[in-house]
């Protein structure tokens, strides 16, 4: 299931369907959520932007990939986009498998991926200004050792 959104999402509900089967020994997930501080300026808002096609192309990719490289019962990817505020939830990237190897290496690989392939815009408000965000070299780094 992957789904680009502006509503918020529930935890709980995902991690119930990734539960629903019998087979499933491990399950993990990752909830991205919007932080009060970037550069040692507090953020008061921040502003994701997409491009439709390309992006549900590029996740449904890296849940190919994913399910290439590792045994894996189910996949979920939820992404926002929209105006957020602090504290709110971004990204939930969770998996099912029938070991936890598989649930913690295929969770981390599409969050790596996710990060620095799928076309994802954001643009942040800090002490009143808003600053599009270039990618970092950590979250580069991160993906290329996959």
């Amino acid at each position: 299931m992957i789904s680009v959104q502006t509503e918020d999402f529930d935890i709980a509900e995902h991690y119930q369907a990734l539960l629903n089967s019998p087979r499933a020994g491990a399950i993990v997930f990752f909830v991205g959520t919007v932080r009060d501080l970037n550069q040692k300026e507090p953020v008061t808002e921040l502003f994701l932007e997409h491009y439709p096609e390309m992006t549900e192309q590029v996740l449904n990719s890296l849940v190919a990939e994913a399910v290439n490289r590792w045994a894996l019962i189910d996949t979920r990817i939820i992404h926002r986009v929209g105006y957020l505020n602090v504290n709110e939830q971004i990204v939930f990237v969770g998996v099912s498998a029938p070991h936890r190897k598989d649930a913690f290496a295929a969770a981390e690989y599409i969050m790596d991926q996710l990060k620095t392939k799928a076309p994802f815009w954001k643009k942040e408000t800090r002490l009143g200004q808003s600053h599009w965000l270039e990618q970092r070299a950590s979250d580069e780094e991160a993906a290329a050792r996959w």
